[in-house]
Protein backbone atom coordinates (compact mmCIF):
# COMPACT_ATOMS: atom_id res chain seq x y z
CA UNK A 1 0.00 0.00 0.00
CA UNK A 2 1.25 3.48 -0.88
CA UNK A 3 0.57 6.25 1.60
CA UNK A 4 0.49 9.97 0.97
CA UNK A 5 0.38 12.78 3.51
CA UNK A 6 0.67 16.54 3.72
CA UNK A 7 1.26 18.73 6.79
CA UNK A 8 -1.89 19.93 8.55
CA UNK A 9 -2.71 23.58 7.90
CA UNK A 10 -4.44 23.93 11.26
CA UNK A 11 -3.63 22.13 14.51
CA UNK A 12 -5.87 19.46 15.92
CA UNK A 13 -8.49 21.04 18.23
CA UNK A 14 -7.80 20.84 21.96
CA UNK A 15 -11.30 21.66 23.19
CA UNK A 16 -14.92 21.79 22.12
CA UNK A 17 -17.12 19.60 19.95
CA UNK A 18 -19.30 19.67 16.86
CA UNK A 19 -22.23 20.85 18.97
CA UNK A 20 -20.39 24.14 19.53
CA UNK A 21 -20.64 25.01 15.83
CA UNK A 22 -24.39 25.63 16.13
CA UNK A 23 -23.96 28.07 19.02
CA UNK A 24 -20.91 29.77 17.47
CA UNK A 25 -22.74 30.47 14.21
CA UNK A 26 -25.80 31.88 15.95
CA UNK A 27 -23.68 34.16 18.13
CA UNK A 28 -21.22 35.33 15.47
CA UNK A 29 -23.53 35.55 12.44
CA UNK A 30 -27.15 35.21 13.60
CA UNK A 31 -28.66 36.20 10.25
CA UNK A 32 -26.33 34.10 8.08
CA UNK A 33 -28.28 31.69 5.89
CA UNK A 34 -27.15 28.14 6.63
CA UNK A 35 -29.80 26.11 4.84
CA UNK A 36 -32.39 26.21 2.09
CA UNK A 37 -35.22 24.00 3.30
CA UNK A 38 -37.79 22.56 0.94
CA UNK A 39 -41.36 23.47 1.94
CA UNK A 40 -44.70 23.25 0.11
CA UNK A 41 -44.17 26.91 -0.82
CA UNK A 42 -40.69 26.26 -2.25
CA UNK A 43 -37.21 26.68 -0.82
CA UNK A 44 -37.15 28.58 2.47
CA UNK A 45 -33.96 29.92 4.04
CA UNK A 46 -32.95 28.91 7.57
CA UNK A 47 -30.70 31.33 9.45
CA UNK A 48 -28.02 30.44 11.97
CA UNK A 49 -30.35 31.61 14.73
CA UNK A 50 -33.25 29.59 13.36
CA UNK A 51 -31.11 26.46 13.09
CA UNK A 52 -29.91 26.81 16.68
CA UNK A 53 -33.49 27.20 17.87
CA UNK A 54 -34.60 24.03 16.07
CA UNK A 55 -31.54 22.00 17.08
CA UNK A 56 -31.88 22.91 20.74
CA UNK A 57 -35.61 22.22 20.73
CA UNK A 58 -35.08 18.67 19.43
CA UNK A 59 -32.12 18.19 21.78
CA UNK A 60 -34.30 19.17 24.74
CA UNK A 61 -36.85 16.61 23.62
CA UNK A 62 -34.18 13.92 23.53
CA UNK A 63 -33.02 14.88 27.02
CA UNK A 64 -36.59 14.84 28.32
CA UNK A 65 -37.02 11.39 26.74
CA UNK A 66 -34.14 10.09 28.86
CA UNK A 67 -31.26 10.25 26.37
CA UNK A 68 -28.05 10.44 28.40
CA UNK A 69 -24.58 11.60 27.34
CA UNK A 70 -22.87 8.84 25.38
CA UNK A 71 -26.12 7.07 24.46
CA UNK A 72 -26.34 5.79 20.89
CA UNK A 73 -29.21 7.16 18.79
CA UNK A 74 -29.94 5.65 15.37
CA UNK A 75 -30.80 7.87 12.40
CA UNK A 76 -32.42 6.25 9.35
CA UNK A 77 -33.51 8.62 6.61
CA UNK A 78 -32.83 9.91 3.15
CA UNK A 79 -30.69 13.02 2.79
CA UNK A 80 -32.96 15.85 3.92
CA UNK A 81 -32.86 18.89 6.17
CA UNK A 82 -34.16 16.91 9.13
CA UNK A 83 -31.18 14.53 8.91
CA UNK A 84 -28.77 17.37 9.63
CA UNK A 85 -31.11 18.86 12.23
CA UNK A 86 -31.32 15.58 14.17
CA UNK A 87 -27.59 14.90 13.80
CA UNK A 88 -26.66 18.16 15.52
CA UNK A 89 -29.45 17.75 18.07
CA UNK A 90 -28.04 14.36 19.08
CA UNK A 91 -24.60 15.93 19.55
CA UNK A 92 -26.11 18.83 21.48
CA UNK A 93 -27.70 16.31 23.85
CA UNK A 94 -24.25 14.77 24.31
CA UNK A 95 -25.20 11.55 22.54
CA UNK A 96 -23.75 9.59 19.61
CA UNK A 97 -25.32 9.37 16.14
CA UNK A 98 -25.55 5.95 14.49
CA UNK A 99 -26.48 6.40 10.79
CA UNK A 100 -28.50 3.66 9.10
CA UNK A 101 -28.83 3.61 5.31
CA UNK A 102 -32.47 4.19 4.40
CA UNK A 103 -32.24 1.29 1.93
CA UNK A 104 -31.05 -1.19 4.59
CA UNK A 105 -32.77 -4.53 5.00
CA UNK A 106 -34.42 -5.57 8.25
CA UNK A 107 -31.45 -7.81 9.02
CA UNK A 108 -28.99 -4.95 8.50
CA UNK A 109 -31.07 -2.54 10.58
CA UNK A 110 -31.35 -5.08 13.37
CA UNK A 111 -27.61 -5.77 13.36
CA UNK A 112 -26.57 -2.10 13.41
CA UNK A 113 -28.99 -1.08 16.16
CA UNK A 114 -28.14 -4.14 18.26
CA UNK A 115 -24.37 -3.93 17.79
CA UNK A 116 -24.31 -0.22 18.65
CA UNK A 117 -26.76 -0.71 21.56
CA UNK A 118 -28.89 2.16 20.27
CA UNK A 119 -31.46 3.31 22.84
CA UNK A 120 -33.52 5.33 20.34
CA UNK A 121 -34.06 5.63 16.61
CA UNK A 122 -35.21 8.51 14.43
CA UNK A 123 -36.58 7.17 11.14
CA UNK A 124 -38.09 8.87 8.13
CA UNK A 125 -41.30 7.15 7.10
CA UNK A 126 -43.80 4.34 7.65
CA UNK A 127 -41.77 1.95 5.51
CA UNK A 128 -38.80 2.35 7.82
CA UNK A 129 -41.04 1.91 10.86
CA UNK A 130 -42.28 -1.40 9.46
CA UNK A 131 -38.70 -2.62 8.95
CA UNK A 132 -37.80 -1.75 12.54
CA UNK A 133 -40.87 -3.57 13.85
CA UNK A 134 -39.68 -6.74 12.13
CA UNK A 135 -36.57 -6.80 14.33
CA UNK A 136 -37.82 -4.90 17.39
CA UNK A 137 -37.98 -8.05 19.53
CA UNK A 138 -34.24 -8.49 19.15
CA UNK A 139 -33.44 -4.94 20.28
CA UNK A 140 -33.84 -4.87 24.06
CA UNK A 141 -31.85 -1.62 24.37
CA UNK A 142 -34.13 0.26 21.96
CA UNK A 143 -36.55 2.25 24.15
CA UNK A 144 -38.11 4.67 21.68
CA UNK A 145 -38.56 5.43 17.99
CA UNK A 146 -39.50 8.73 16.35
CA UNK A 147 -40.87 9.23 12.82
CA UNK A 148 -39.94 12.35 10.90
CA UNK A 149 -42.90 12.14 8.52
CA UNK A 150 -45.17 11.33 11.47
CA UNK A 151 -44.44 14.69 13.11
CA UNK A 152 -42.50 13.26 16.03
CA UNK A 153 -39.75 15.89 15.85
CA UNK A 154 -42.31 18.59 16.59
CA UNK A 155 -43.72 16.48 19.44
CA UNK A 156 -40.21 15.93 20.79
CA UNK A 157 -39.65 19.68 20.75
CA UNK A 158 -42.89 20.24 22.65
CA UNK A 159 -42.11 17.67 25.33
CA UNK A 160 -38.66 19.14 25.94
CA UNK A 161 -39.92 22.59 26.89
CA UNK A 162 -39.19 22.05 30.57
CA UNK A 163 -35.51 21.21 30.01
CA UNK A 164 -33.54 24.34 30.98
CA UNK A 165 -30.94 26.00 28.80
CA UNK A 166 -28.40 25.27 31.51
CA UNK A 167 -28.79 21.51 30.96
CA UNK A 168 -27.92 21.77 27.26
CA UNK A 169 -25.08 24.17 28.02
CA UNK A 170 -23.70 21.73 30.58
CA UNK A 171 -23.85 18.83 28.14
CA UNK A 172 -22.08 20.85 25.44
CA UNK A 173 -19.42 22.00 27.89
CA UNK A 174 -18.80 18.42 29.01
CA UNK A 175 -17.96 17.25 25.49
CA UNK A 176 -14.29 17.10 24.54
CA UNK A 177 -12.66 16.42 21.15
CA UNK A 178 -11.91 12.79 21.91
CA UNK A 179 -15.52 11.96 22.82
CA UNK A 180 -17.32 9.68 20.39
CA UNK A 181 -19.42 11.56 17.83
CA UNK A 182 -20.71 8.79 15.58
CA UNK A 183 -20.47 5.12 14.70
CA UNK A 184 -20.67 4.60 10.94
CA UNK A 185 -21.30 1.06 9.78
CA UNK A 186 -19.56 0.19 6.56
CA UNK A 187 -19.51 -3.12 4.78
CA UNK A 188 -16.22 -4.95 5.17
CA UNK A 189 -14.77 -7.38 2.67
CA UNK A 190 -16.39 -10.23 4.60
CA UNK A 191 -19.06 -10.70 7.23
CA UNK A 192 -21.41 -8.15 8.72
CA UNK A 193 -20.94 -4.38 8.53
CA UNK A 194 -18.28 -3.04 10.88
CA UNK A 195 -18.88 -0.02 13.10
CA UNK A 196 -16.25 2.68 12.59
CA UNK A 197 -16.04 4.89 15.68
CA UNK A 198 -15.28 8.54 14.87
CA UNK A 199 -14.69 11.24 17.46
CA UNK A 200 -15.51 14.93 17.42
CA UNK A 201 -11.78 15.50 16.89
CA UNK A 202 -11.80 13.28 13.79
CA UNK A 203 -14.45 15.47 12.19
CA UNK A 204 -13.15 18.83 13.38
CA UNK A 205 -9.52 18.20 12.39
CA UNK A 206 -10.56 17.00 8.93
CA UNK A 207 -13.16 19.70 8.29
CA UNK A 208 -11.11 22.63 9.57
CA UNK A 209 -8.21 21.66 7.31
CA UNK A 210 -10.39 20.99 4.27
CA UNK A 211 -12.00 24.42 4.54
CA UNK A 212 -8.61 26.04 5.09
CA UNK A 213 -7.20 24.22 2.05
CA UNK A 214 -10.15 25.12 -0.21
CA UNK A 215 -11.31 28.66 0.66
CA UNK A 216 -12.27 29.27 -2.98
CA UNK A 217 -14.91 26.57 -2.52
CA UNK A 218 -16.11 27.04 1.05
CA UNK A 219 -15.34 30.69 1.79
CA UNK A 220 -16.38 32.27 -1.50
CA UNK A 221 -19.09 34.95 -1.24
CA UNK A 222 -22.47 33.31 -1.74
CA UNK A 223 -21.05 29.78 -1.47
CA UNK A 224 -23.80 27.17 -1.60
CA UNK A 225 -24.25 23.50 -2.32
CA UNK A 226 -26.89 20.88 -3.01
CA UNK A 227 -26.33 17.78 -0.90
CA UNK A 228 -27.73 14.63 -2.49
CA UNK A 229 -25.34 11.84 -1.49
CA UNK A 230 -26.46 9.66 1.47
CA UNK A 231 -25.61 11.27 4.79
CA UNK A 232 -25.21 7.79 6.25
CA UNK A 233 -21.87 7.77 4.39
CA UNK A 234 -18.91 9.65 5.81
CA UNK A 235 -18.20 11.57 2.58
CA UNK A 236 -21.48 13.50 2.64
CA UNK A 237 -21.25 13.79 6.42
CA UNK A 238 -17.90 15.57 6.25
CA UNK A 239 -19.38 18.03 3.77
CA UNK A 240 -22.42 18.50 6.04
CA UNK A 241 -20.19 19.47 8.95
CA UNK A 242 -17.87 21.51 6.72
CA UNK A 243 -20.75 23.56 5.37
CA UNK A 244 -22.06 24.31 8.86
CA UNK A 245 -18.54 25.26 9.96
CA UNK A 246 -17.96 27.52 6.93
CA UNK A 247 -21.58 28.78 6.87
CA UNK A 248 -22.22 27.52 3.37
CA UNK A 249 -25.88 27.66 2.33
CA UNK A 250 -26.87 24.01 2.02
CA UNK A 251 -29.92 22.45 0.41
CA UNK A 252 -30.77 18.75 0.64
CA UNK A 253 -32.05 16.61 -2.24
CA UNK A 254 -33.65 13.36 -1.02
CA UNK A 255 -34.97 12.35 -4.45
CA UNK A 256 -32.18 11.96 -7.02
CA UNK A 257 -34.75 11.65 -9.83
CA UNK A 258 -35.38 15.39 -9.24
CA UNK A 259 -31.68 16.23 -9.21
CA UNK A 260 -31.59 18.38 -12.34
CA UNK A 261 -34.69 20.27 -11.20
CA UNK A 262 -33.20 20.83 -7.76
CA UNK A 263 -29.90 22.00 -9.26
CA UNK A 264 -31.75 24.53 -11.40
CA UNK A 265 -33.73 25.81 -8.40
CA UNK A 266 -30.94 25.89 -5.81
CA UNK A 267 -28.17 27.03 -8.20
CA UNK A 268 -25.25 25.85 -6.04
CA UNK A 269 -21.73 27.17 -6.43
CA UNK A 270 -20.31 23.68 -5.85
CA UNK A 271 -21.49 20.09 -5.62
CA UNK A 272 -20.02 16.86 -4.32
CA UNK A 273 -20.57 13.47 -5.85
CA UNK A 274 -18.98 10.14 -6.63
CA UNK A 275 -17.33 9.74 -10.04
CA UNK A 276 -20.31 7.79 -11.38
CA UNK A 277 -22.49 10.90 -11.13
CA UNK A 278 -20.07 12.93 -13.24
CA UNK A 279 -19.89 10.05 -15.73
CA UNK A 280 -23.69 10.10 -16.02
CA UNK A 281 -23.72 13.85 -16.60
CA UNK A 282 -21.12 13.50 -19.35
CA UNK A 283 -22.84 10.50 -20.95
CA UNK A 284 -26.22 12.23 -20.81
CA UNK A 285 -24.87 15.31 -22.57
CA UNK A 286 -23.19 13.11 -25.18
CA UNK A 287 -26.38 11.16 -25.83
CA UNK A 288 -28.48 14.31 -26.15
CA UNK A 289 -26.03 15.65 -28.70
CA UNK A 290 -26.25 12.41 -30.67
CA UNK A 291 -30.06 12.54 -30.60
CA UNK A 292 -29.92 16.08 -31.97
CA UNK A 293 -27.53 15.06 -34.71
CA UNK A 294 -24.63 16.91 -33.10
CA UNK A 295 -22.44 14.01 -32.06
CA UNK A 296 -19.38 15.23 -34.00
CA UNK A 297 -19.75 18.75 -32.62
CA UNK A 298 -19.95 17.42 -29.05
CA UNK A 299 -16.90 15.23 -29.58
CA UNK A 300 -14.97 18.25 -30.82
CA UNK A 301 -16.17 20.31 -27.86
CA UNK A 302 -15.16 17.56 -25.42
CA UNK A 303 -11.71 17.21 -26.97
CA UNK A 304 -11.25 20.98 -26.86
CA UNK A 305 -12.21 21.10 -23.16
CA UNK A 306 -9.76 18.31 -22.33
CA UNK A 307 -6.96 19.84 -24.39
CA UNK A 308 -7.58 23.24 -22.81
CA UNK A 309 -7.45 21.82 -19.27
CA UNK A 310 -4.23 19.95 -19.97
CA UNK A 311 -2.76 23.14 -21.43
CA UNK A 312 -3.55 24.93 -18.16
CA UNK A 313 -1.34 22.39 -16.38
CA UNK A 314 1.45 22.87 -18.90
CA UNK A 315 1.33 26.66 -18.89
CA UNK A 316 -0.88 29.05 -20.85
CA UNK A 317 -3.22 27.78 -23.61
CA UNK A 318 -2.41 29.22 -27.01
CA UNK A 319 -4.54 31.84 -28.74
CA UNK A 320 -6.11 29.35 -31.17
CA UNK A 321 -7.08 26.96 -28.38
CA UNK A 322 -8.57 29.78 -26.32
CA UNK A 323 -10.59 30.93 -29.32
CA UNK A 324 -11.85 27.39 -29.97
CA UNK A 325 -12.86 27.03 -26.35
CA UNK A 326 -14.71 30.35 -26.45
CA UNK A 327 -16.77 29.16 -29.42
CA UNK A 328 -17.66 25.87 -27.74
CA UNK A 329 -18.42 27.69 -24.49
CA UNK A 330 -21.21 29.54 -26.28
CA UNK A 331 -22.45 26.45 -28.11
CA UNK A 332 -22.00 23.61 -25.60
CA UNK A 333 -20.40 24.37 -22.25
CA UNK A 334 -22.92 26.98 -21.11
CA UNK A 335 -25.77 24.53 -21.67
CA UNK A 336 -24.03 21.94 -19.55
CA UNK A 337 -23.32 24.42 -16.75
CA UNK A 338 -26.92 25.64 -16.93
CA UNK A 339 -28.17 22.07 -16.52
CA UNK A 340 -26.10 21.92 -13.30
CA UNK A 341 -27.51 25.18 -11.95
CA UNK A 342 -25.55 27.81 -13.95
CA UNK A 343 -23.53 29.07 -10.93
CA UNK A 344 -21.46 25.95 -10.33
CA UNK A 345 -17.71 26.38 -10.68
CA UNK A 346 -16.37 23.67 -8.34
CA UNK A 347 -17.05 19.98 -7.87
CA UNK A 348 -15.78 17.67 -5.14
CA UNK A 349 -15.38 14.06 -6.24
CA UNK A 350 -14.77 11.24 -3.78
CA UNK A 351 -15.47 7.63 -2.90
CA UNK A 352 -13.56 6.27 -5.91
CA UNK A 353 -10.92 7.47 -8.40
CA UNK A 354 -12.06 10.13 -10.85
CA UNK A 355 -10.83 9.40 -14.37
CA UNK A 356 -8.21 11.89 -15.54
CA UNK A 357 -10.00 12.50 -18.85
CA UNK A 358 -13.28 13.24 -17.07
CA UNK A 359 -11.59 15.63 -14.66
CA UNK A 360 -10.00 17.53 -17.54
CA UNK A 361 -13.32 17.62 -19.43
CA UNK A 362 -15.19 19.31 -16.58
CA UNK A 363 -12.40 21.78 -15.86
CA UNK A 364 -12.27 22.68 -19.54
CA UNK A 365 -16.05 23.24 -19.41
CA UNK A 366 -15.60 25.58 -16.45
CA UNK A 367 -16.23 23.27 -13.50
CA UNK A 368 -13.03 22.39 -11.65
Amino acid sequence: MREYSVPALLPSPTSGSLADLVVRNAEQAPDAVLFARRTPAGWTDVSATGFRTEVEAVARGLVAAGISPGDRVGLMSRTRYEWTLVDFAIWTAGAVTVPVYETSSAEQVGWILADSAAVALVYENAGHAAIVEEVRAGLPALRATYGIDEGDLARLSDTGGAVPDSELAARRAALVPDDLATIIYTSGTTGRPKGCALTHRNFMAAVYNVVEELPVVFRAPGASTLLFLPLAHVFARIIEVGCVYARVRTAHAPDVTRLLTDLAEVRPSFVLAVPRVFEKIYNGAEQRAATEGKARAFAAAANTAITYSKALDAGTPGLGLRARRLVFDRLVYRRLRKAMGARITWAVSGGAPLGERLGHFFRGVGIT
